[in-house]
């Protein structure tokens, strides 16, 4: 199951060092974000002790999603090392996601 990353667990959970973590920010109005969601936890349950897998709700958590400049949703990112290294806004196929997660992990 996907993490539920919040402002308050951002920084331990998400940017630690020698992780590789996907963070999907979603709201649950968004259309496009729950055609997201099943991908999402899927990728969760495959990369398991992998990557950190989860998920920001963006009216809950203002900081995390002012910090990082979301203005549409759904955004994914891939933070590796504390750092952004990809992102993506917009729905993604399953195949499409896990090939971004796994340039990271090389």
């Amino acid at each position: 199951m996907a993490l539920e990353f919040t402002d308050a667990n951002f920084q331990d959970e998400a940017l630690a060092p020698e992780t590789v973590a996907v963070v999907d920010f979603w709201a649950e109005w968004c259309g496009p974000c729950r055609m997201v969601a099943p991908v999402i936890e899927e990728l969760a349950k495959e990369y398991d002790g992998k990557v950190k897998v989860g998920k920001v709700d963006v009216d809950n958590n203002h900081q995390i999603s002012m910090k990082y400049g979301i203005r549409s949703i759904p955004t994914i990112m891939i933070i590796k090392n504390g750092e952004v290294f990809d992102r993506h806004v917009g729905t993604i196929s399953k195949a499409a996601l896990a090939e971004k997660i796994e340039k990271a992990l090389s």
